[in-house]
């Protein structure tokens, strides 16, 4: 333990889990994916390339959010000891006033990024962090407005790059509604699965509120949205891409998650929390094959 090259790498990784790097990661490629496959199918790969304004954007969009997920974890910190455990010892090796530095210190930069690409962008950006801090300070711990908050904060930089393009149609609106719900019902999941902390430290959440047989209820009603969804982008344009199998195939992978649902044990909403975190990711990669083979 006295080994200081191990303290360093302890240090490190301490604050990648902290700040969330692999989360941003993961959005900083759906958003790349997004805005050049979805929202930008109209401009050249050259002019793409060379649009240094939109890689500025996503650039802020990634240091808010890193910024963001320390935010989150100094609130959440007494929480994060019972449920996650592991995160919470590692973080222990360095101090919290290191995450704050950093956290003010991706802030500005992203700031002084987005106040260099224009007004407008700055204000959108200071938007975008003074509610991610204020989530984590106050309105994580709101019943309902905490799900809603954190859902729209998720999606807050995919709507920023579809203002940008002026990409507007009725199939990447119904898009926007199934991102939304999913992640809705991910963050209802995850409540379930932590809801005895919660309760604990203060957090009002919906199985807390209203129980885990109202939870599933809510689930349930959510579930069958996204299937309605689902069914309506494919019955626009009928099973003749990459996207629209993704969302046929979306309607088995909700009714097994409904299955899971209803099951009992807590292992269960576990299992279905992953799927759906990763038919998210599938969903990118399906966004992303389709654009290719319509781009080349």
């Amino acid at each position: 333990m006295n080994n200081p090259l191990f303290y360093r790498i302890s240090q490190l990784i301490g604050f990648l889990l902290g700040a969330r790097v692999f989360v941003a990661l993961l959005l900083t490629f759906a958003l790349y994916v997004s805005t050049f496959f979805l929202f930008s199918r109209e401009e050249s790969v050259r002019n793409f390339v060379f649009d240094f304004r939109v890689h500025g954007i996503i650039f802020c969009t990634v240091l808010s959010i890193l910024a963001g997920g320390i935010i989150n974890q100094f609130y959440d910190r007494e929480k994060d000891q019972l449920t996650k455990p592991f995160r919470t010892r590692i973080q222990k090796f360095l101090k919290q006033k290191y995450f704050l530095y950093a956290y003010l210190t991706l802030n500005l930069i992203s700031l002084g990024i987005a106040f260099l690409i224009s007004p407008r962008v700055f204000f959108f950006f200071l938007t975008y962090q003074f509610f991610m801090w204020f989530y984590s300070h106050k309105l994580s711990k709101v019943l309902i407005v905490n799900n809603l908050t954190f859902v729209t904060l998720t999606v807050y930089p995919f709507f920023g790059m579809w203002i940008y393009y002026k990409t507007f149609s009725a199939k990447i609106f119904l898009m926007a509604i199934f991102l939304f719900l999913i992640l809705l019902m991910i963050d209802i999941i995850k409540d379930l699965l932590t809801k005895n902390a919660d309760k604990m430290f203060g957090y009002a959440t919906i199985p807390n509120q209203f129980g885990i047989k109202v939870s599933k209820v809510i689930l349930g009603i959510i579930s069958v949205l996204l299937m309605w969804i689902s069914t309506l982008i494919i019955s626009k344009e009928g099973i003749h891409n990459i996207m629209n199998l993704y969302f046929a195939g979306g309607l088995l992978v909700l009714v097994f998650a409904l299955y899971l649902l209803l099951n009992p044990y807590k292992k269960s909403n576990f299992f279905v929390l992953n799927i759906l975190r990763i038919w998210v990711f599938i969903g990118i990669i399906a966004m992303l094959m389709d654009g290719i083979i319509l781009r080349f």
